[in-house]
């Protein structure tokens, strides 16, 4: 390519206006251009915090990089049954895929056999290890209807549960998905209705975060159980004893010890505020100075959603009497925020402006 054969400023200033998509294709051409887009787009790279693989149905997937402008589609897959297309060769990995791309300005278009489903994703996500490296975060998104991954390193789960039916055997099919699947990183549920409860030891409650939404805040997910880092539930009904109850768990160090944050939204009423802070034994900042914000990157990123959660900005905080950790606590209305610092009470107000 000519491109190559300009300076070195050129090729970069070239490549730095390209789509992350445009050069992972590219990089095909030859191991020289791959080697330039890799040094000149290292820092780029470093930028990207995950690879989603997004279910379409049982037999397509489109893999794109999420971002807060939208998402740049690396490509679709999709399996076919029979017939073929043009071969085209992912180099390094020596497996041949059928091939197809719909034109210029479309994602590339891959197309395979049934059976080699298992291989083809293999081959394309060693690829992208080997484009973009180990830092990134790979997600595979399952769900109800599928609970096929591909055993690779460096690629976690995600489970997104659609259900509304308040019957046994939809709380037996979530469990089904849970129990044939390694630990995932996120899992957002949807399931109002209904009374059937998760057990305890379900492995839903070792996600690294969740994402709920249901009509009563301990059907069928409780978060009295929850062992992950971050959560947000958007439930109908709601006790405020169970909100205490909640809070005190992680100030006396008998749960929670990995949260983070946690976020609930109770669309029938409002939390009532000073029954809750009054119960928790909170702690004030001074009035006149101006409390930290508490954000943190998500475990998923949606790109339809915000990459951090929601900043926390309270002067109310608690301490965790096991080993003076502080988590700073905001109710406003129907909505409760929690969010846990990395810092003893003496570091966090050292950070109070």
């Amino acid at each position: 390519m000519k491109l190559f054969k300009a300076p070195y400023v050129v090729q970069k200033e070239i490549l730095d206006n390209m789509q992350t998509s445009d050069l992972f294709w590219l990089s095909f051409v030859s191991k020289k251009i791959k080697n330039v887009i890799k040094s000149s787009q290292a820092t780029r790279f470093k930028s990207i915090r995950s690879i989603v693989y997004d279910y379409v149905d049982q037999d397509q997937r489109i893999i794109y990089i999420p971002s807060e402008s939208g998402r740049d589609v690396i490509m679709v897959t999709f399996v076919i049954y029979k017939g073929k297309e043009n071969h085209f060769l992912l180099n390094k990995y020596d497996k041949k895929i059928d091939f197809k791309c719909l034109s210029c300005d479309c994602p590339s278009i891959m197309s395979f056999n049934f059976c080699n489903k298992e291989s083809v994703y293999k081959s394309i996500h060693y690829n992208f290890l080997d484009f973009f490296g180990d830092c990134v975060e790979y997600q595979w998104i399952i769900n109800r209807y599928t609970s096929f991954f591909p055993q690779v390193k460096k690629l976690s789960l995600v489970l997104d549960f659609w259900r509304y039916e308040d019957n046994k055997a939809a709380k037996q099919e979530l469990e089904n998905v849970l129990s044939s699947s390694p630990l995932m990183t996120h899992i957002k549920l949807s399931y109002l209705g209904s009374a059937e409860t998760l057990s305890p030891e379900s492995k839903f409650y070792k996600a690294g975060s969740v994402e709920i939404r249901q009509g009563n805040h301990i059907f069928p997910a409780n978060l009295r159980h929850f062992q992950g880092r971050q959560a947000l539930l958007r439930c109908n009904i709601c006790e405020t004893l169970h909100l205490i109850e909640l809070i005190n768990r992680w100030k006396y160090g008998q749960a929670f010890q990995k949260l983070e944050y946690l976020k609930i939204i109770i669309d029938s009423h409002n939390v009532p505020e000073n029954q809750v802070l009054n119960s928790i034994g909170i702690k004030y900042i001074d009035a006149t100075k101006k409390p930290p914000a508490h954000t943190l990157p998500k475990l998923y990123f949606d790109f339809r959603l915000k990459p951090n959660t929601d900043p926390i900005i309270s002067h109310s905080y608690v301490v965790r009497k096991t080993d003076n950790r502080v988590a700073s606590v905001s109710i406003h209305r129907n909505e409760l925020s929690f969010g846990v610092w990395d810092k003893t009470e003496e570091e966090f107000l050292s950070i109070v402006e």
